[in-house]
């Protein structure tokens, strides 16, 4: 039902004299998607759209408004590039007048499970499968909070309104700009729905530090004896993947808050990669698939059938779905203090181990280095695995100093005796396009072997080059893929390759400041 928006709230002038639809039900947006030609159905019920030249995220088109209030805490760089606030106010005022006579689509709900800590939204389509996307995503209100409902951040994701470079002062025709003063993201030039969650997860990650939480780009997960785990990593290491055990309940798959209280969801739903997506190797999520669910770039054969290996639009394909399409998902997404973390790394180089734990030092290094590979998709313009530094295996959504975060992190772990692993999900016997991707069964034993603490059983051996802590056997996991080394048909080629990621290593470790000699010792020997 359309109505027309009251203006009594700076936040709501954006809207002034439109009708809009309002907090539809997920029945009415995938009408409104399929009737106005933006979707269509699967046979299995779920809604295929696809999102046109981009099919990732545009982190070079990302913009901080550099105001007052946060020009002294945010980390200005690549990553977080400062736009100046009359540049975003002329570009806000036109987009007030572009929006005049639009069909727009609004939803009202909240990010973080935790109500202490929870962060009031709105967020304004142009299309009606965004507002789909963004319902299922985030956390829904009930009736009567809806009721109340008053959003303290609004995004407007508006992909055909115009952005000019020469007169808005821009990298491209593509826009994400996100000012805390006028507590507001504006994304244009871009279909990609996953700009619109990344967004609001770099608006938390500014904002909880002040509050004593520590943000983190993490998936969760819990045991039926409460025991908690986290899977840091970047997209497409396997986050989502790893977390939905059908031995564990899922807290969350993304972004995740640590509070002093414990672990809470940032999301009310899962954003899964699902490239080669099979019903035997990932069962929860191919049953998740079904209505009510958005897949983004998938191709469908001629009866709408989803061929998940078919990667001709993009390596990316996703699928987003609320969280309780997971059976015994946890409701809301709160639980205690974690046992276990697990740093994924997908290590192009095929050097890592499989798994190794890491002293508390080492865990600092490895989370401040967060080296990992930017995978096939998720960024504008990778097509091949790509070696890279993403400080807190989070990099692209962290506005402030890396050393808030990993100082929070250091605190946490040793009040609360965390046991730490890295974990390569890469390449094992040969670099990327040589070796071959690791084998998930063997994944997840060795994550099952962390998380129920039998790993700790084991003897382990020290990697000369890296110095971590590899373990000489694993339940379910052949002895001989433990160790890189003797995966390789060419031991010098792997002496090689290991000597030149430890070499970039020490590179990329350089920059940081104010780090403690113990956690640089905790680096590669070499």
């Amino acid at each position: 039902m359309s109505i027309i928006i009251p203006t009594e709230k700076p936040t709501l002038q954006l809207l002034q004299n439109h009708n809009v639809h309002m907090n539809l039900s997920v029945a009415e947006l995938v009408e409104h998607a399929v009737v106005r030609g933006e979707a269509v159905l699967t046979q299995e019920g779920a809604l295929r759209a696809t999102t046109g030249a981009f099919t990732g995220r545009s982190p070079k088109d990302k913009y901080m408004v550099n105001e007052p209030s946060v020009t002294d805490h945010i980390d200005w760089g690549s990553v977080n590039q400062p736009m100046a606030p009359d540049q975003f106010a002329r570009i806000l005022k036109r987009l007030q007048s572009y929006l005049k006579g639009k069909e727009l689509y609004i939803f009202d709900g909240f990010a973080g499970a935790d109500p202490t800590y929870r962060l009031p939204i709105r967020v304004i389509n142009e299309y009606a499968w965004h507002n789909l996307f963004v319902h299922q995503l985030f956390i829904r209100p009930k009736a009567e909070e809806l009721a109340d409902h008053q959003p303290e951040f609004t995004v407007v994701c508006a992909p055909h309104f115009p952005i000019d470079p020469e007169r808005d002062g821009t990298r491209s025709k593509t826009l994400i700009a996100v000012s805390f003063e006028h507590k507001m993201v504006i994304i244009a030039g871009t279909e990609y729905a996953g700009e619109m969650k990344k967004s609001i997860f770099s608006v938390m990650n500014y904002l909880l530090p002040d509050n004593g939480v520590m943000p983190m780009h993490c998936s969760a997960n819990v045991g039926e004896g409460g025991d908690v785990a986290l899977f840091f990593g970047l997209s497409g290491t396997g986050k989502t993947t790893l977390s939905a055990d059908p031995e564990r309940s899922l807290i969350g798959d993304d972004e995740h808050g640590w509070s002093d209280q414990g672990v809470f969801n940032f999301e009310g739903g899962c954003y899964a990669k699902c490239i080669g997506l099979s019903k035997e190797k990932e069962p929860q999520i191919w049953e998740a698939i079904r209505f009510g669910t958005v897949l983004e770039n998938v191709v469908l054969d001629e009866a709408r059938r989803p061929d998940f290996k078919d990667n001709r639009l993009t390596e990316n394909t996703r699928a987003a779905y609320p969280i309780d399409y997971i059976p015994e998902a946890v409701i809301p997404g709160v639980a205690g203090h974690p046992n276990v973390i697990l740093f994924l790394t997908a290590d192009a180089f095929g050097v890592l181990p499989p798994i190794a734990k890491l002293t508390p030092e080492q865990a600092m290094y490895h989370f401040l280095a967060g080296y990992t590979s930017k995978l096939a998709g998720t960024e504008r313009g990778v097509t091949e695995p790509e070696a890279t530094f993403s400080t807190c295996f989070g990099a692209p959504f962290l506005p402030r100093p890396a050393h808030v975060y990993a100082n929070m992190l250091g605190k946490k772990i040793e009040r609360h005796g965390v046991d730490v692993y890295l974990v390569n999900t890469g390449w094992t016997g040969g670099p990327y396009g040589v070796g071959q991707r690791m084998n998930l069964t063997h994944t997840r034993a060795m994550v099952r072997a962390a998380i129920n603490g039998s790993l700790k059983q084991v003897g382990f051996g020290k990697d000369p080059v890296f110095g971590l802590h590899i373990p000489t056997s694993c339940p379910d996991v052949p002895a001989e893929l433990l160790n890189p080394r003797n995966t390789w048909q060419d031991p010098a080629a792997y002496d090689q390759a290991a000597n030149e990621l430890a070499a970039r290593f020490h590179q990329h470790f350089a920059k940081f400041s104010g780090v403690t000699e113990e956690v640089k010792q905790a680096g590669p020997r070499r």
